[in-house]
């Protein structure tokens, strides 16, 4: 349980150094339009591709969290390994260049008490992205703060709505869950943009079921989406019922190429404006 979950993709999505690692952060959370006031966040759903491409779409969702939060839940898929189920990390930290940020081991165990489909392994954790990009962006905002990490290996409906469950008590004044999630992959940017739309309706309207539903079906693509489905239905089950994309991109306005392009959006999950 000591065990410290080195960083496997610094350098490479993300700056390797400190220092330019925090100044990257600095300026995209500066550049990043202000979407306003939103009481009784429950969750943000951001991108996890490099920097470049999607950090200023995930930066506009983290400057929406205007106060402290201590203990953060990041959610994400696996892109190298298919297991049955979500595995929680059993180690003690994640580190980056910022250092280790530590696992909450409280939160961990309500978690994996709150579903048998929830498992201790580090299957799915070793080589995933996903929750590595997102945790710079906390230390830097939230310097003290402690997370756990879930990473979903099979995303049909008992275990998708299986961490729904275990999520639900789990709302709270200090807890933030954080949905890490791509959208359409390797389409041109027309095609991207009607894909995409598909995902940026049904949660604008929150309608999840309907996301699953279309998700299954290929009618849009979502690598995360799971996790925006467990989410969305963790806070329903505790009145919160209100979601808004505030941003979505794809890849091709980093690059200029508009043939094969990465769809990414942020949005929130909340109460109230």
């Amino acid at each position: 349980m000591n065990q410290i979950r080195n960083a496997a993709v610094a350098g490479m999505f993300y700056p390797g150094s400190e220092n330019q690692l925090r100044k990257e952060i600095t300026l995209m959370l500066e550049e990043a339009a202000d979407y306003g006031e939103y009481k009784g966040i429950a969750g943000i759903v951001v991108p996890h591709a490099g920097y470049v491409y999607s950090g200023r779409t995930a930066a506009a969702a983290f400057k929406l969290l205007k106060k402290k939060y201590n203990r953060f839940i990041v959610i994400s898929p696996s892109h190298r390994e298919y297991f049955p189920g979500i595995n929680i990390y059993p180690g003690a930290a994640f580190s980056t260049p910022f250092g280790e940020i530590a696992i909450n081991e409280e939160l961990r165990e309500q978690l994996l008490s709150g579903s048998d489909l929830i498992k201790l392994n580090s299957a799915g954790h070793n080589q995933e992205h996903a929750v590595e990009v997102i945790l710079p962006f906390i230390q830097h905002l939230f310097p003290e703060a402690e997370f756990v990490p879930v990473v979903i290996g099979d995303q049909s409906a008992q275990y998708i709505y299986g961490l729904a469950d275990a999520l639900t008590p789990l709302f709270g004044e200090d807890v933030m869950v954080v949905v890490s999630s791509d959208l359409s992959h390797f389409y041109d940017s027309d095609t991207a943009a009607y894909l995409d739309g598909i995902v940026e309706n049904h949660i604008n309207s929150f309608n999840y079921s309907g996301l699953f539903e279309d998700l299954t079906k290929r009618k849009c693509e979502a690598c995360g989406g799971g996790g925006i489905v467990s989410l969305m239905k963790a806070a329903e089950s505790r009145g919160i019922n209100k979601a808004r994309v505030i941003e979505r991109t794809d890849s091709g306005r980093a690059s200029g190429d508009r043939s094969e392009v990465v769809g990414y959006l942020s949005a929130v999950i909340y109460e109230s404006e």
